[in-house]
């Protein structure tokens, strides 16, 4: 479950609660990007799972994913909320693409 000093947020489901890492600053070739100029990160930090899904035969699939691990998922997709002063996604474990080392 995620603990911050106001919320307590456990997904449901094949739900995971990530925490996005930071967009880049500059570029490659070291230019600096303006805030507008950003793009919306798409790693993160899982912060919380649900139980898993549950298949048509009633039984529950377990999560592939774990609090604490760092993930790329989709661009777009999810939901954001608020989190303290922080901006973090629910989304879906299908639209999780990689568990980055």
């Amino acid at each position: 479950m995620a603990k911050t000093s106001t919320v307590n947020i456990k997904p449901l489901f094949n739900n995971v609660l990530i925490r996005p890492l930071e967009a880049e600053e500059k570029t490659s070739g070291g230019i600096y990007l303006p805030e507008t100029a950003k793009e919306k990160p798409q790693m993160g930090l899982v912060m919380a799972v649900g139980e898993g899904e549950v298949t048509p035969k009633g039984e529950v699939r377990k999560m592939t994913v774990k609090v604490g691990q760092k993930v790329m998922y989709k661009k777009w997709g999810g939901n954001e909320i608020k989190v303290g002063n922080e901006e973090w996604t629910i989304v879906e474990e299908k639209d999780i693409l990689a568990i980055v080392s």
